[in-house]
């Protein structure tokens, strides 16, 4: 051990009084030699010490304390059961032992105020790692959108599409029309279309030739000014088992089966 370690140990039981004299004495000559480390390290020590009475949990002594206690032990049964003299509070403890509780507390209140460092250091990372896991979820759902809208725009442009008008039962409202692509979906958009209402909303159907139930797909709706623009990612594999396209009005999150009148129809060549 260096003879810079041996001050460093010296210095917790200084801080509470429990060295010798000779420990004492050497320990102040190296202090006010001007070692640094140890001076703040006794301030740290002191800081402790007078934190003492806040916080006592239960806590190991360190091998040095268990080690000195030994000693002490030993010591006096060496000398045939004639313990030496120790100064001795009114309450008749000695002192080697108020200055081991002293200790021990000290370790205590160390512990605790690295558990605590340790506790905002985690509370640190897990708050970042969500930050981080948000930020991937909001890429992840852009890129999804962005996909979607490169799709849509492929389906309007590209000439194997089939595209189909959707007449209004109503001739007041607007004329909307869909775009099939047999590879890449069906696309449905509209402009000036009335907002469906509260708890409301619009829902396809596709009609098959076999006189079967009307098949349901996507809900949608209108922005502020009427306008939507939607993609049914998976439609029929044959569009020719299709007779028409309908729209209806729904309830909030759909209907597995129409609850109302078509407000929209086109037939699908």
């Amino acid at each position: 051990m260096s003879t810079h370690d041996h001050f460093r140990e010296l210095i917790e039981a200084y801080a509470i009084g429990s060295l010798d004299a000779t420990e004492r004495a050497e320990l102040e000559a190296h202090l006010a030699a001007g070692c640094a480390d140890c001076a703040k390290a006794l301030e740290e020590a002191r800081w402790l010490v007078s934190q003492l009475a806040y916080l006592a949990p239960s806590a190991e002594p360190s091998d040095m304390l268990k080690g000195r206690l030994l000693q002490t032990v030993r010591a006096e049964a060496a000398a045939g059961g004639q313990p030496r003299q120790e100064h001795v509070r009114p309450t008749g403890i000695p002192w080697w032992l108020w200055a081991g509780v002293a200790a021990l507390l000290l370790v205590s209140v160390y512990s605790a105020w690295n558990e605590q460092k340790l506790s905002r250091a985690v509370a640190s990372l897990e708050q970042q790692a969500e930050a981080q896991r948000a930020e991937r979820q909001k890429l992840e759902l852009q890129l999804r959108a962005a996909k979607l809208q490169a799709q849509e725009a492929m389906i309007w442009m590209d000439p194997k599409s089939v595209k189909i008008m959707l007449r209004p039962k109503d001739p007041k409202m607007p004329q909307l029309e869909a775009m099939w692509h047999p590879e890449l979906g069906l696309c449905v958009r509209g402009w000036k279309v009335p907002n469906p209402g509260d708890k409301r909303m619009l829902q396809l159907w596709l009609i098959p030739k076999t006189g079967g139930k009307p098949m349901p797909s996507m809900t949608f709706w209108p922005d502020a000014n009427g306008k939507f623009s939607a993609m049914v990612e998976n439609p029929p594999d044959t569009m020719s088992d299709t007779q028409a396209l309908a729209i209806t009005e729904e309830p909030m999150g759909g209907s597995p089966q129409p609850t109302s009148a078509p407000m929209w129809v086109g037939g699908v060549s």
